[in-house]
């Protein structure tokens, strides 16, 4: 019967992703088994040209975008803040880089071993001695995001070791890597963003004694085939439809702009520009929802797009009004995810560290720098007052807009029905309620996240890995860590692989109500992700002025038990997990659990019990556990080695608390947690 079950499984991925995307992941698959591709990118798009001076002139690098003014940037960094941009240079000059935001490692350029062309890593052709590694972490060098440090601390300090150390580093990897071999040439988006890199750089520091013309002349030639790596691949791209397509077209259109005299620099233009409103249009719901589920990769759209604008805009060009018009609403809804006092969002789904175009000495979690550009863009309207995330619109060029906010204040208004904010006792919170219409990339739906003056108190756990050996090969996608129910230790859907999920869980709304004086606010919403069980899982959430936060979880028999698998007749076992900080923390046991957390602003208080202490007989039996770094600090039984963490980046774990309720019974069953949050002065 495996053959049943593999056509089973097969007809849910035609049925959820679509035949359009399922085909054209099929041609990318048969263009890689067939040598198609090999053939077409063995030297990554060579230029063909037999007149010499054509081919000089095809490699001859022209400006992009203007320069923003250097004392604009300095004021607005301010001595912290340029003390900070040059410190890190430094610390790019003497051979150390910030992956993913976090702690500094060596720079490495060139690859360990003999290179094989890009096919044979995409087909799992391995070569002797090779070691498995998490190709992320190779990748991440060679996107050259160190390249935008170094230029942004040349421009405001004309130091030329930080011009000198770009081509240095430049020269040893185009050496080191040639077209088309290696790893670093797998990925078209790794290859456009490389290519997104070189060329902001050489706008900046093409002033620099150290820019000469045969550096120049090197570099013109890597951007070209870097951009004729591109197009033959690009049906992968557009099979993800994703910020993978976005990528690559913006890649091209930089190339196309950058050597305009190059004989495919019109062709590379239009079709990035096709495709990168394609993409938009297409990828960015009309109520501002990204494609991608995911926080970070919601921000990584909205650079690509002021990206895309600020060379537009140079060659009189602009985006077409229904592309403006999901672009603005893309930056209302993360802007509706925003923590004013952090500058952060809630770790919303797949975060692989990516920050392409890292503007401001802003830590990688503050989101402010995009947002207050793409406001600026896209809304004409300037969401925060004056600070240091001001330089990021200065490189995007982003024009003065209508309305503009007085120090200390924001613009910050909700524009999402599952935001809820506190503005009495400044804490919010965010109900994941998901209505996914492409590949979702957590299993989290009614997940809450929930703030308070700038601390993340139940947060999401985020990703740490992708490729990591078992249980960290992107492990943190699953139900489990999230702040919500599972039922029967399942995930809310089928997960087929590290990246796909089959039988999407399918959220709703059902209730948003105010209070008229402001005194409380509630919503409630529901998925359908166990309906294979019979069972639904219904989560309402109500904040109430003096700080206190109530949830309540409700799981109750589907209509229809067409569904059910064989199991222990109307017995469940059910578990609801919260994921507090590492904080000091007591616990008291009693007819509730309470769990205190120390804050940096006083203790806060987290209950567990039943709904409805008269309805015992619904739970035989309702357990506790708490969970640190992976290991049982209170409670009893086994504990998943994924629980008690949370990653703010990738590639880094970090101990957090894992709260778990475990309760077995008959339905309905209800569960309510409470957040008490202490009352201080502002």
């Amino acid at each position: 019967m495996r053959w049943f079950s593999r056509a089973r499984i097969a007809f849910k991925a035609l049925r959820e992703l679509g035949l359009p995307s399922v085909c054209l992941y099929a041609l990318y698959r048969l263009g890689l088994w067939s040598g198609y591709f090999r053939r077409k990118t063995v030297d990554g798009g060579r230029n063909t040209i037999d007149e010499i001076g054509e081919v000089q002139a095809a490699f001859v690098l022209r400006p992009i975008f203007d320069l923003p003014d250097g004392e604009k940037l300095v004021a607005i960094l301010g001595e912290e803040g340029k003390t900070q941009l040059l410190a890190e240079a430094d610390e790019i000059v003497a051979g150390r880089v910030r992956l993913f935001g976090g702690s500094p490692v060596a720079i490495k350029l060139i690859p360990d071993g003999p290179l094989r062309h890009w096919t044979e890593y995409e087909l799992g052709v391995t070569g002797e001695g090779e070691e498995t590694i998490d190709i992320k972490f190779i990748w991440e060098v060679g996107r050259f995001g160190w390249a935008y440090t170094l230029a942004r601390a040349y421009h405001i300090s004309r130091d030329e070791r930080y011009a000198q150390a770009f081509w240095e580093y430049t020269r040893t990897f185009i050496e080191a890597n040639p077209p088309g071999m290696g790893r670093h040439w797998i990925s078209g988006q790794e290859v456009a963003l490389r290519l997104i890199a070189m060329a902001f750089s050489w706008n900046v520091l093409r002033e620099s004694i150290h820019s000469t013309a045969d550096r120049a002349d090197q570099l013109g030639r890597a951007i070209a085939a870097h951009a004729g790596r591109i197009p033959p691949t690009m049906v992968y791209a557009r099979s993800q439809n994703n910020n993978h397509l976005l990528t690559e077209a913006a890649g091209i259109y930089t190339a196309g702009t950058a050597l305009p005299e190059h004989p495919q620099a019109k062709r590379w233009r239009e079709l990035g520009w096709r495709w990168l409103n394609r993409g938009f249009q297409q990828q960015i719901a009309e109520d501002g929802t990204y494609i991608q589920h995911s926080a970070n990769y919601h921000r990584l759209m909205l650079q690509v797009a002021l990206w895309a604008r600020l060379l537009a805009h140079a060659s009189g060009q602009d985006f077409p009004e229904l592309t403006l018009r999901r672009l603005a609403g893309a930056t209302r809804w993360l802007l509706a995810l925003l923590d004013e006092d952090s500058g952060q969002t809630p770790n919303l789904g797949p975060n692989d560290g990516a920050y392409i175009q890292p503007l401001s000495v802003c830590p990688f979690q503050d989101y402010r720098p995009g947002l207050q550009a793409a406001s600026r863009a896209f809304l004409d309207e300037q969401m925060f007052a004056e600070g240091l995330w001001q330089e990021m619109g200065e490189w995007y060029q982003v024009a003065s807009c209508k309305f503009h906010v007085k120090p200390g204040t924001s613009n910050l208004k909700p524009d999402n029905p599952a935001v809820l904010r506190n503005s009495s006792h400044h804490s919010w919170a965010y109900l994941r309620i998901a209505r996914f219409t492409s590949r979702p990339g957590h299993a989290d739906q009614l997940h809450l996240d929930l703030w308070w003056r700038g601390l993340n108190v139940a947060q999401d756990a985020g990703s740490y890995l992708y490729n990591g050996a078992p249980p960290w090969d992107n492990s943190l996608a699953c139900t489990r860590v999230h702040n919500t129910v599972s039922v029967e230790s399942q995930d809310q859907m089928q997960r087929l692989g590290r990246f796909l999920w089959l039988d999407w869980a399918l959220g709703s709304m059902t209730e948003h109500e105010k209070a008229a004086d402001g005194a409380w606010e509630w919503i409630s919403g529901q998925h359908d992700g166990y309906r294979r069980l019979g069972v639904i899982h219904q989560r309402s959430v109500t904040a109430w002025a003096e700080g206190r936060w109530m949830v309540e979880d409700h799981l109750f028999k589907a209509a229809s038990s067409r569904w059910r698998v064989d199991m222990k007749p109307g017995i469940f076992t059910c578990q609801l997990h919260w994921l507090l900080p590492d904080w000091e923390f007591h616990e008291i046991r009693d007819s509730k659990f309470e769990i205190r957390i120390s804050s940096p602003f006083g203790w806060i208080v987290v209950r567990i019990s039943q709904a409805d202490e008269s309805r015992l007989s619904n739970f035989d039996s309702l357990e506790f556990q708490i969970v640190r770094g992976g290991r049982l600090v209170s409670g009893s039984g086994e504990v998943h080695p994924t629980l008690g963490w949370v990653s703010p980046t990738y590639g880094y774990k970090e101990p957090a608390l894992s709260v778990v309720a475990i309760a077995r019974g008959r339905l309905p069953m209800r569960l309510v947690t409470e957040f008490e949050i202490p009352d201080i002065e502002t």
